[in-house]
């Protein structure tokens, strides 16, 4: 069955929308009402991780829209330990019919939320009493983390603490392991100074790549397409990062083709041929090379007829 989701056209005429919201913004609520892993009750699991490769932006840049949509638009509430993300006008776009089979998926997508305050945060923009009644009746149950006496910025407060705490987490993860917040603490200095570390050889990567891009006319001012091109730092599968991205950029200048999508181009090429260093990727290179055979000259067919030939049609007559 074909799974779609309704964007009335009186959403662009939202003041919100018209008025307060920048291209990124309209461009990103869009994403958060159609992207894959919607549900019918506006209330979904997605990773920051999962967006910023979606949209094509960096984590960072996802973090501050996150940031921006929670408390300056107040749209949006994410519970970061969940990664579940509620929406708060959904009731106005989607939950208009009723009928068995829609209430069906309603309880059964209720039943699987975690965190039973976003029950409540989507149901307050529910018109439709039938399905509004539904959403108080699982709201009602043990919130995972507000208090009915929690007063709003309390509330911004510790989502947006649970947000830092989890980005910081995520900066201090390695090839996908998880420690416990007992074994952090435990190894805190010696994460520590791995982290220094690690951060400032980042650094000297980051302006290396940014340098080569400013001082080879790839647009200077083009910051967007710069944070892009970082993220590939790390979100790629290379073994060599800065090196393979490097090169991507110098075959680019080569080819005079100085944007980022021939560069990006160049490095998914790569990577779903598996060419994780500049080794295998000048191997791979070197064996694409078309081998010269030796050419022979051609033998004419027929009679050979010398070139001082010369026809005489008047040749015999005497």
């Amino acid at each position: 069955m074909a799974k779609f989701r309704i964007i009335r056209t009186d959403f662009w005429k939202d003041p919100i929308v018209s008025e307060e919201m920048t291209v990124e913004d309209k461009y990103f609520y869009l994403y958060l009402l159609t992207n894959p892993n919607t549900t019918q009750i506006g209330i979904y699991m997605i990773t920051k991780k999962q967006m910023a490769f979606d949209l094509g932006y960096t984590i960072e840049t996802v973090q501050s829209l996150m940031v921006r949509f929670t408390q300056h638009h107040k749209l949006i509430r994410y519970n970061p330990e969940t990664r579940e993300l509620a929406i708060k006008n959904w009731g106005l776009y989607n939950l208009h019919k009723g009928g068995k089979p829609v209430m069906d998926c309603i309880n059964a997508e209720l039943k699987e939320v975690q965190d039973q305050s976003l029950i409540s945060y989507v149901a307050e923009s529910i018109h439709k009493q039938e399905i509004c009644s539904v959403f108080e009746s699982y709201s009602n149950k043990e919130e995972m983390f507000f208090d009915n006496d929690m007063n709003v910025q309390e509330e911004n407060d510790l989502y947006r603490d649970l947000e830092y705490a989890e980005f910081d987490e995520t900066l201090h993860m390695k090839d996908g392991q998880r420690g416990t917040k007992q074994e952090k603490n435990d190894a805190s200095p010696i994460i520590e100074k791995r982290s220094n570390a690690a951060n400032h050889q980042k650094a000297k990567e980051v302006k290396e790549i940014v340098e080569f891009w400013d001082n080879n006319g790839f647009g200077f001012s083009n910051v967007h397409a710069k944070e892009q091109l970082l993220a590939w730092i790390d979100d790629s599968r290379f073994l060599q990062p800065k090196e393979v991205i490097l090169k991507a950029m110098n075959i680019a200048c080569a080819n005079n083709k100085r944007r980022l999508n021939y560069v990006v181009g160049i490095l998914k090429n790569w990577t779903n041929e598996s060419l994780l260093t500049v080794e295998e990727i000048d191997s791979y290179q070197e064996s694409q090379k078309p081998i010269l055979r030796p050419s022979f000259q051609s033998v004419p067919t027929g009679r050979h007829i010398p070139r001082i030939f010369e026809l005489d049609i008047t040749a015999g007559e005497d």
